[in-house]
């Protein structure tokens, strides 16, 4: 599937900022075999003083962007093309929950997508009892055989006894909050499952990205579509790997799904985070607009 994706983010300052200094994470990866990043250009403004592209430790690309004049209002835009491919079917070769640890201990602990660094307490997510508790109660009353039917079934449960509720929670509510509440958007949703799977000893990470816009004919539109959507990786076993599912949606994410990245919690991935130097108010918003591409609009986006 071949997607036009734009990102447009804008930021106003009551009095201007004469320092703005920005970090974004917002450009799409590129993963062998699953999606390709065919164009993007990332452009702001005002133009910035200073620009710097590079990737972070788990490998995901950010943007460093600074202003050293006066700046009130600001507006970065993202324009990219993407080709996403969805995995071909596999069976369920996960390890029991049992055996998963042995298969966590034998792997590399050093690499950016080592199952070591995604396995405990992060600053947004702490495992805390409760929720580990009612991972585990979800286990008890099913089927649970591998460490993928605890994914799933996690995920599923927890779509079931969440409310999406765009009003209910900010960027910076507890996931603690969140899961008593039992409301929230995709980053609470997120938060809340990778927390009950790392309860249980399942590495797990957060994703970043981008979900489609428009559904497929007769099927309903998907909640988190208007911004940047966020979803659970789960590492499942040396051979598995990581399988991403979106517990917002209750399913597996599949092509619907573009990928900007994953880190430990929304704390490694937030789209944009930086410091201005001004005083008085300020406001920011994002718009994002994600459709497939027909096969008769070949040519690449300006």
């Amino acid at each position: 599937m071949l997607y036009d994706i734009k990102v447009t983010l804008g930021m106003g300052f009551l009095q201007p900022s004469d320092h703005v200094r920005n970090l974004l994470r917002i450009l799409p990866s590129d993963m062998e075999g699953r999606q390709r990043c065919v164009s993007a250009k990332l452009e702001a403004d005002p133009q910035p003083d200073e620009r710097a592209d590079r990737p972070d430790f788990f490998g995901n690309m950010v943007t460093e962007m600074a202003w050293h004049r006066p700046v009130q209002d600001l507006t970065v835009t993202l324009t990219a093309r993407v080709e996403r491919t969805a995995a071909a079917p596999r069976l369920d070769l996960s390890p029991g929950l049992a055996a998963l640890p042995a298969q966590v201990a034998d792997a590399a602990p050093t690499g950016p997508l080592s199952p070591h660094h995604f396995l405990g307490r992060s600053e947004r997510v702490q495992p805390l009892p409760v929720m580990t508790d009612y991972a585990r109660a979800v286990l008890d009353a099913g089927d649970i055989a591998t460490t993928l039917d605890a994914v799933k079934a996690i995920g599923r449960a927890l779509h079931a006894d969440m409310r999406f509720d765009a009003e209910a929670t900010d960027v910076h509510t507890p996931t603690l909050d969140a899961f008593e509440a039992r409301h929230g958007v995709c980053q609470d949703f997120s938060h809340v499952m990778i927390a009950c799977l790392r309860g249980l000893g399942i590495p797990a990470a957060y994703v970043s990205g981008y979900l489609r816009t428009l559904p497929p004919e007769g099927m309903p539109r998907l909640e988190g579509a208007d911004a940047m959507h966020a979803w659970v990786g789960a590492w499942c076993g040396r051979d598995m790997g990581w399988i991403g599912f979106d517990p917002t949606n209750d399913m597996i994410a599949s092509n619907d799904h573009v990928l900007v990245g994953l880190g430990r919690d929304y704390s490694d991935m937030s789209p944009i985070r930086g410091a201005h130097r001004s005083s008085g108010a300020q406001a920011s918003n994002m718009q994002v607009d994600m459709a497939p591409v027909e096969a008769r609009q070949a040519p690449l986006p300006a």
